[in-house]
């Protein structure tokens, strides 16, 4: 069975912006329509959103924990537990952090589309800059 773009999703690209051609809301579709909710996903602290209490991704409340492997550990539980619970168009194969000597901590995420069966990798940086 074959589904097209519009089973993967659709909608406002991210960052927002505006379409230069047809003056309209920028939109994003498919595999890349998943990575800017991923990363919409992670970006954003639980609380953040009025209506959505619940969402978003628990990382930002290691931001000024120690720079450790036990740190990247629970930033990728915490990535993986994410994921599961706001973005059911994939499934998650392996998440890794490894913290960086900046003070960042990079995460990798592996996955699949599921409609497509589609293995992709998502890169984060967690740092306390943002």
């Amino acid at each position: 069975m074959s589904f097209g773009r519009d089973y993967l999703g659709r909608g406002w690209a991210f960052p927002f912006g505006f379409d230069g051609a047809t003056g309209g809301v920028a939109m994003s579709e498919g595999a890349e329509n998943i990575r800017q909710c991923i990363s919409v996903i992670l970006s954003t602290r639980p609380g953040e959103r009025q209506m959505l209490p619940e969402f978003g991704c628990r990382i930002h409340e290691l931001l000024f924990a120690p720079n450790t492997r036990a740190t990247s550990s629970l930033v990728a539980h915490h990535v993986e537990e994410a994921l599961l619970n706001w973005e059911p168009r994939i499934e998650v194969t392996r998440v890794t952090a490894e913290p960086a000597a900046n003070g960042a901590i990079t995460v990798h995420v592996d996955y699949l589309i599921k409609a497509t069966s589609q293995a992709e990798t998502f890169s984060y940086a967690l740092t306390n800059t943002r």
